[in-house]
Formats: C-alpha cells, structure tokens, sequence
C-alpha cells in the first residue's frame, strides 16, 4: 500500500486482501510491521482508561459491566459540561466506554479496520481524519442527545468507514457496505448513539473524497474540513445562542 498520490485513485485495500495469485520460487517471509501509533494510542489510551476507572469505582465488577467512576465522569461527552467550557470531552469520549464488550467491539474493529488504514495513507492523514471525525460524531450527539452522556470510539470508526467508503477497491468497498449494513442494525438499538455514529461518517465522507483527489487537494483541503468541524462543535454545543433552545 502506498498512500494517495496526486492523480486521483480508486485502488486502496488493506494489506493482506486476497488478490490474484502470482508464481514465485521461493516465497517471502512476511514483514512484521511496527503499530501504528495513532491506532496504538486509541487502543492503550482505551484499555488503561477503562482499567483505571475500574479499578477507581466502589461498584462491585466494575471491571466486566463498566465503571462509572472519575474516569467516566470526567472524559464523558455531556452536553452542559462542555457548554460550561469542558471542550476536552468531545475527544476524551473516544477513550472511554460503557462496559467490557463495548470496549473489546470497538477495540477489535481498531485494529482490524484502522490499522490498515493509517499505514496505508500515513499517520498523519489517518490523525486529522481521525480528530475530524471525532469531533463530527461528538457534535451530531451533542445535536441531537444534548442531554445525554455519551462515550466511546465507534463514533470516529464510522469516520474511518466513510473515508474508506471512497478510496477502497470495488472488491473491498463491498465487504465495507456490508459492515456498515451491520452498524446500521446495532445503531438503531436501546442505548447506542446512532447520532454519533451518523455524525462521524458524515465527516468522515469528506475527508475521503479529499483523499482520493490526491495529496495536493488534502492538504488544502483537510485544515478547512477539520475547522468546521470545530465550528459545528461549537454551534453544538451552545443550543440558546445559535439554536434558540432553552
């Protein structure tokens, strides 16, 4: 895999996609690649937060259902909080989660699913997209469940979804659909943000179109993406001055 050049392109897949087999004398070991290490600080950042707020929570097994405790209660999205000031939450979110399989479903999907792609496009496209779609799926929950605490990662997966949905191959766009055919389902579920999922693909979509039109265009265009994000959280976040709501 390379990342995206100038011309546009339509031919990424992650490594290790089947493909058309080719003779060879004698075949190569496979490299160990070194983690990347925007993937890497979500899934240490997310085990050692949840283990922590554990370990910190007065509920008995905390550890298997999910802890409510200092961690929880200081990195949670919560719409008055961060109209109070606490913008730090609309990232923290992405580093805690509401239970054992929260956390493992996400974190699997980190890896299968986002390591692949910060190697193939670089670490640092794969940040700002990954920040830009954070902060879209933290401004679609703060849209539309002001009110109700938020956490977790799938918000900024579904970003990395949407990013891949337009520089993928056709063959691995397929299997992509059909995932997100998936995460459709579980968002329409009692207790999962379906706004947040929405709001990070959303953002997500742009920063691939950016992609695939070439390095020049991402470049430009990726600061600009990433400030109305901002803004879109800050509009978000202050429903009385910009929305009218009480």
């Amino acid at each position: 895999m390379s990342a995206p050049n100038d011309e546009p392109r339509d031919t990424w897949e992650p490594a290790g996609a089947p493909g058309p087999e080719r003779p060879t004398e004698s075949p190569t070991p496979p490299v160990r690649q070194p983690w990347p290490p925007v993937c890497t600080a979500v899934l240490v950042g997310s085990v050692a937060l949840y283990l922590l707020d554990a370990l910190l929570s007065p509920e008995k097994g905390a550890l298997l259902v999910g802890a409510r405790g200092p961690v929880f209660q200081w990195a949670a999205l919560y719409g008055p909080f961060v109209q109070m000031g606490q913008f730090w939450r609309t990232l923290s979110c992405v580093f805690v989660h509401g239970g054992l399989l929260h956390l493992g479903f996400n974190m699997s999907v980190v890896y299968s699913l986002g390591m692949p792609l910060e190697r193939g496009i670089g670490s640092g496209r794969f940040l700002v997209i990954s920040l830009a779609t954070a902060l879209g799926a933290s401004a679609f929950a703060l849209l539309f469940n002001f009110n109700v605490p938020t956490v977790g990662a799938s918000g900024m997966i579904l970003g990395w979804g949407g990013a891949m949905l337009l520089i993928a191959t056709r063959e691995f766009r397929r299997s992509l659909m059909f995932w997100l055919a998936q995460v459709l389902v579980i968002s329409l579920l009692p207790g999962v943000s379906w706004a947040a999922h929405l709001g990070g693909f959303l953002f997500g979509l742009p920063m691939g179109l950016a992609l695939r039109m070439g390095s020049r265009v991402f470049v430009r265009a990726a600061p600009l993406l990433l400030a109305i994000t901002v803004a879109v959280v800050y509009i978000a976040a202050n429903p009385e001055r910009f929305r009218g709501v009480p």
